[in-house]
């Protein structure tokens, strides 16, 4: 018992001393705590969400990122989470999807759609062995490279003061941007240990404060809001939409393909072995329960944070009392409106000059991932096609202004969906070079 209690925090198991847990716990929840509630804070712009249902949003991103978080660290059996050390957030990736369907729809329909989504994730976990050959590097780095792209939009309007607003594109928005990028990318790449691992904090602290002094920060809401608050079910509400559900379903696929990336660098990172069957079918699994518990307590979908698989894997801390700990921290956090009402009065200019390097991050992870496959002229086929009617579609509005409106909400409003269906289809009709075919046969036959 008393070995349980002092254990290592490089066990993955056992229970380390707290003077040990919670400042390595604190460091997980710094590292992701701004990117897990900037998709609720983007989504709630796009809906036009009232104030109380914007703190709302924010809560129950924390507390969905907290229970998905729990469910991966301390598994249900063995079929409802991984038991890998990661840290859950609410996904980057389904921002340009959320964004299309929140401003054509509205946020009972995206919650519709999620609930749906995240029970076609529990099928993809259940059998992921069978279907993981659709999603070979080539096919996934290409999907996560569109998300980049089809992302900078989003940060560039936010670093001119967000559309719509009374000095959009001003001198003084794009100052403050480029000031608190500034921060990001010097604490970035100029320095070391917990300041450059919360490099995004930091520069979104130091935006926020020159901000603040330039006037163009009020506290109103935070005067206004509760100290304690829990969220309720279905308080957006549930509507299921046909074209809306097929978009959200395929972005829950991709999803679960990306999560098998971070299960294969933590495990192999922080734990020096591969990851079992076991923990890969259960983290998908785990993660398709928590899309649907956000769908019904309003969070966005999750996935696993990168930047906390990297903080494991560069300093081997694996153990779950950590990650747990961390966990117990951002739920406490969700059920404080005073703190979610405080991240709202974040200018949009600050948050564009912070998410800018994070999209960029994902974009340069999907070119990552596809130059693990050697470049010839069938993979150069595949993502430059991919990503050229992706990004192509909506960026000619009215391309498919003659198709029925279910074919223009579905493939004509998200970047992500056209490329991920274009980059399955050509890796499974283009034919294979000899040698490549050779070795994927090899392959089949080792398995």
């Amino acid at each position: 018992m008393n070995e349980k209690r002092n254990a290592s925090v490089f066990d993955l198991n056992g229970i380390p001393k707290m003077s040990q847990t919670l400042p390595l716990a604190l460091q997980h929840v710094v590292a992701m705590i701004v990117g897990c509630v900037t998709p609720a804070i983007i989504v709630e712009g796009v809906t036009g969400a009232s104030w109380e249902d914007q703190i709302i949003l924010i809560q129950a991103a924390l507390l969905i990122s907290a229970v998905a978080t729990l469910i991966q660290v301390f598994p249900v059996h063995k079929y409802c989470g991984s038991g890998l050390p990661v840290i859950m957030g609410a996904s980057f990736a389904y921002i340009p999807m959320l964004i299309s369907l929140g401003s054509r729809f509205d946020l009972p329909t995206i919650f519709g759609a999620q609930l749906v989504g995240g029970a076609v994730a529990i099928l993809v976990g259940v059998f992921y062995k069978k279907i993981n050959a659709l999603f070979p590097p080539i096919v996934t780095g290409t999907v996560v490279f569109t998300i980049g792209l089809s992302l900078y939009p989003t940060a560039v309007n936010y670093m001119a003061g967000g559309t719509g607003a009374a000095d959009f594109g001003s001198p003084l928005n794009w100052a403050i941007a480029l000031f608190t990028l500034g921060v990001v990318l010097f604490c970035n790449h100029f320095t070391k240990g917990i300041t450059k691992m919360a490099s995004i904090l930091i520069g979104m602290a130091c935006g926020y404060v020159l901000a603040l002094v330039l006037g163009k920060v009020s506290f109103a809401p935070v005067a206004e809001a509760g100290w304690f608050q829990i969220t309720t079910p279905l308080h957006f509400g549930i509507k299921f939409e046909l074209t809306s559900i097929i978009s959200m379903t395929i972005m829950c696929i991709v999803g679960s393909v990306e999560a098998i990336g971070d299960f294969t660098s933590t495990a192999g990172g922080g734990l020096d072995r591969e990851a079992t069957e076991n923990e890969m079918c259960g983290g998908i699994i785990g993660n398709g329960i928590a899309c649907i518990l956000g769908g019904l307590f309003g969070g966005i979908p999750t996935a696993t944070f990168s930047q906390n698989v990297g903080i494991v894997i560069m300093t081997k801390v694996v153990n779950r009392f950590v990650i747990g700990t961390a966990a117990v921290i951002i739920l406490l956090a969700g059920f404080i409106p005073k703190f979610a009402s405080l991240l709202t009065t974040i200018p949009s200019c600050v948050l564009g000059g912070a998410t800018v390097s994070v999209f960029a991050m994902i974009a340069m992870t999907g070119i990552k991932l596809i130059v693990k496959e050697e470049l010839t002229a069938r993979t150069i086929s595949i993502v430059g096609l991919s990503v050229a009617v992706g990004i192509g579609v909506i960026q000619a509005p009215g391309c498919l202004g003659l198709f029925p409106d279910w074919v223009r909400t579905i493939f004509g409003e998200s970047a992500v969906v056209m490329s991920s269906i274009m980059s399955i289809a050509l890796n499974l009709i283009l034919p294979r070079e000899e040698a490549e075919a050779e070795e994927m046969v090899y392959e089949a036959e080792r398995v």
